[in-house]
């Protein structure tokens, strides 16, 4: 190992909410932690647009993502006060514009000693020894600068699971079939979302699709503080959009059949055109704008191919060609004269913000991977540890380290084939139904063979367990603990996997973190 080769105690490799809480809570504990993310900010999609926190039962979310609302909550009381608009529109800090988001990260970071921060590098390889991650080479994306960090432990806070990829851990590409793990909706699927049934084409079989890729938009409706779109994005192609006016006639862009209130239901935009977003309001001005996967026009489907095991370059193109698929489904609905005055004069109520991504055209930094690698760890969470299939009890683990609470929550994974009336095929919306809140394990974080790696974002799951898994809260509470067992697995000379369960619990409990739960 090169002399010039930098030492940390502890390497978190993606600056995502995830990355951020583990790097915190190993710092807090005392450990050197050196912090390496792709882009020139931190906070992945929390400071990226998902300004409307995925919870359903914040009482089971605890530790430093309970932190971070209480943060977000006080910004927005001394900002605009008590009884102000905008402060009840913070909903106690569990709704958020991406700039403070990405503030009170800053914050949580910069009261840390021992933390060091890269950005927009790159992880390049990574050397094992014995089985065990020793060192990783990252480089600077700016000046191709290559260095070589060492560490005792590695924590993979990254989206894509790029460092356990790089380390040689095993992992799960795509979408694993009914008979894998028995789960009723694993593989090629189509699923009514209305009336929760299985529909024809639904096959059970693997594959490697991924569900869709998009941006989460963060849109101002305050005229002194937007951007207009004047002019079609780049490759803009009208024909990209032109099924939404086959899901406005058949009523596909009509409200739910069961309304309930912070989903991004806003009445106003009930069979309209507009109902191609899913719009949520938001302090300031602001709005946080997710793409709805429910009609069949939906045209982000299949754009994430060749995504994950792509080099940069590949990765840089499908950027730009998702963001000009997003940035051209907002023309087209503000611009496009087949679309009824109307419904143009309510789109063009939203616009880029003036004062969110100042340096990168007012537009978010961070692509929504909603799922790539997922490890293989010593434990796999299923469909049936998250769900009352088979009629079975909650879950109970011993290495028990956070709650799951999210419904089965998956993007489409294909565009409309022939004969699709109903569902876009991989579409689970499934947030009234089955989910219950589950215990997750430790060993879901662990690989089954490489040691010194930690990995509590692309954590090992099936398919559609990963879609309930996956809100950054919960990648929060998993970072947390991915953090604070490095701290003990340093602290005792022991691989992560071996660290005493015990005692990570104990300060898991100390810090807030909720292990127990009742479904009774």
């Amino acid at each position: 190992m090169s002399e010039e080769t930098e030492r940390f105690d502890v390497v978190v490799m993606g600056g995502t909410p995830g990355g951020l809480a583990a790097a915190i809570a190993a710092a807090r504990l005392g450990s050197s932690v050196l912090l390496v993310e792709y882009h020139d900010h931190l906070g992945g999609m929390s400071s990226s647009g998902l300004g409307k926190s995925d919870v359903e039962k914040p009482h089971l979310i605890g530790g430093l993502f309970e932190e971070f609302t209480k943060r977000m909550r006080q910004y927005y009381l001394d900002t605009f006060g008590e009884g102000s608009k905008d402060f009840e529109l913070c909903k106690n800090g569990y709704y958020f514009e991406p700039s403070v988001a990405e503030r009170i990260f800053g914050e949580m970071l910069g009261e840390c000693e021992g933390i060091t921060i890269l950005t927009n590098h790159r992880i390049s390889e990574a050397r094992v020894e014995n089985e065990s991650v020793a060192a990783v080479a990252i480089i600077d994306r700016a000046s191709d600068r290559e260095r070589w960090i060492a560490g005792s432990v590695f924590i993979d806070g990254t989206y894509e699971g790029d460092l356990l990829a790089a380390a040689g851990a095993e992992f799960r590409l795509g979408r694993e079939s009914r008979e894998a793990f028995g789960e009723p909706h694993a593989g090629e699927i189509y699923f009514d979302y209305q009336e929760a049934k299985f529909l024809p084409g639904t096959t059970g079989r693997a594959d490697d699709r991924l569900p869709a890729y998009t941006y989460r938009l963060c849109l101002s409706t305050l005229a002194e503080n937007s951007v207009p779109l004047t002019s079609e994005p780049e490759d803009y192609d009208r024909s990209e959009y032109t099924g939404y006016f086959d899901d406005l006639a058949a009523g596909r862009l009509s409200g739910p059949k069961n309304w309930k209130p912070d989903r991004g239901y806003e009445p106003a935009h009930f069979d309209t055109m507009v109902r191609a977003f899913s719009v949520t309001t938001l302090p300031n001005g602001k709005t946080d704008v997710n793409i709805n996967p429910r009609p069949l026009g939906f045209p982000f489907g299949e754009e994430n191919v060749g995504y994950v095991e792509g080099d940069d370059a590949t990765r840089q193109a499908i950027f730009r060609r998702i963001r000009n698929l997003v940035l051209g489904l907002l023309y087209f609905l503000q611009n496009d004269s087949g679309i009824p005055e109307a419904h143009r004069a309510i789109a063009n109520q939203y616009h880029l913000p003036l004062d969110e991504f100042t340096d990168n055209d007012h537009f978010p930094f961070q692509l929504y991977v909603r799922e790539a690698r997922r490890l293989v760890g010593e434990y796999t969470l299923t469909e049936h540890d998250i769900t009352e299939s088979g009629g079975t009890e909650i879950g109970r683990h011993p290495d028990t380290i956070a709650i799951g609470e999210f419904p089965i929550d998956s993007f489409p994974c294909r565009k409309k084939q022939p004969g699709d009336d109903i569902v876009l095929e991989g579409y689970l919306g499934m947030l009234d139904s089955i989910t219950r809140p589950y215990e997750i394990p430790y060993r879901i974080m662990i690989p089954k063979v490489i040691d010194g790696l930690i990995v509590p974002v692309a954590a090992s799951t099936t398919h559609v367990a990963f879609s309930s898994i996956r809100m950054e809260p919960t990648w929060m509470c998993l970072g947390q603990a991915a953090g604070i067992a490095a701290h003990l697995a340093v602290k005792h000379e022991l691989p992560p996997r071996d660290i005493p369960i015990s005692e990570l619990q104990s300060i898991l409990a100390r810090e807030g973190q909720v292990l127990q739960h009742s479904n009774h």
